[in-house]
């Protein structure tokens, strides 16, 4: 058995296992509108995410970690409310390693009216085992323009948000949000640029009389070659986070034309350490990019190793 595993579980899920425990799993049922993450497990077993507000029944699409856009040549793939639809058309290669596993998917991008997608997403996720049950969740973002230009235009919304647990909100918990420029809270983080951010608190773990506290956290990372680096985040005290990718500017995409986004994730114990962020930050920008090639390989059909900067 190796250290990271992608196991399929039938119904349209993916589980990634760390020592042989599932800490996530990518959901892609068609009745859903778009795949995402879910759950996101922490060290102590306990669910660091979760699908909806805690007290809003209207955000229902913030499912987890998800990827959405809120205009896309004006339409809206961010709400629950239009036509627009992410599917996932198949999954291309997955990987079991000691050091790393993960998986790529390819997903279409369709508007609801005209079957032909506007643009696809290959996504690769990678798994990164840490010490003490810590992991990094890298996720590496391909989009292509299918028929035509795409412009992914101004909006706060989009492109990875994650949506935390109850009890590590800043509002309905007792969680906090820093980030790596050392403001802490919404008002003084939302629509600033950073390098990442912080969303830490309180899971339990045990039952009734066993009930165990634990503080946990998730630091999400921005690359430095994404093309909004350093990102301006919507962050929220009722908790979710996400860095906007195109608060500033649309960003158009020719026929043919690929966008690669890299983001990660890291999965902690404790509240939020600086050091530790500086230090993955500072692997993650030097790290390489990840390529999905055709195998040579008897029975398999496409394998994922490192690109280039």
């Amino acid at each position: 058995m190796r250290r990271c595993e992608v196991i399929p579980k039938g119904r349209h899920q993916f589980s990634m296992l760390y020592d042989g425990l599932t800490v996530a799993n990518w959901n892609w049922d068609p009745s859903e509108p778009r795949p995402y993450f879910y759950p996101l497990i922490g060290p102590s077993g306990s669910e660091l995410t979760r699908v909806g507000h805690p007290g809003a029944p209207n955000h229902d699409h913030h499912r987890s970690v998800w990827f959405a856009h809120a205009k896309v040549m004006g339409m809206d793939f961010w709400s629950d409310l239009t036509d627009a639809r992410i599917r996932q058309r198949e999954w291309i290669a997955i990987h079991d390693g000691d050091d790393w596993g993960g998986f790529s998917v390819l997903l279409d991008w369709v508007d609801g009216h005209n079957p032909a997608p506007l643009m696809t997403q290959r996504v690769t996720a990678i798994l990164h085992p840490d010490e003490d049950r810590q992991y990094q969740l890298e996720l590496q973002l391909d989009l292509e323009a299918e028929n035509g230009s795409v412009e992914l235009m101004t909006s706060n919304f989009g492109i990875l948000a994650i949506r935390v647990a109850k009890s590590i909100s800043a509002y309905f918990g007792q969680g906090q949000i820093h980030c790596s420029e050392g403001r802490v809270g919404e008002e003084q983080i939302f629509g600033k640029p950073a390098r990442w951010m912080d969303y830490s608190g309180s899971v339990m773990t045990g039952h009734r009389e066993k009930r165990v506290e634990n503080r946990e956290g998730l630091t999400y990372f921005d690359h430095p070659d994404n093309p909004s680096y350093p990102s301006k985040w919507h962050v929220r005290e009722d908790g979710w986070m996400g860095a906007s990718l195109c608060r500033d500017q649309g960003i158009v995409m020719d026929a043919g034309q690929v966008l690669t986004l890299r983001y990660l994730i890291d999965v902690h114990r404790n509240l939020y350490d600086r050091t530790r962020a500086e230090r993955i930050a500072e692997g993650f920008a030097s790290s390489l990019s990840w390529q999905v090639e055709r195998s040579t390989k008897k029975h398999t059909h496409a394998e994922i190793s490192h690109g280039a900067r």
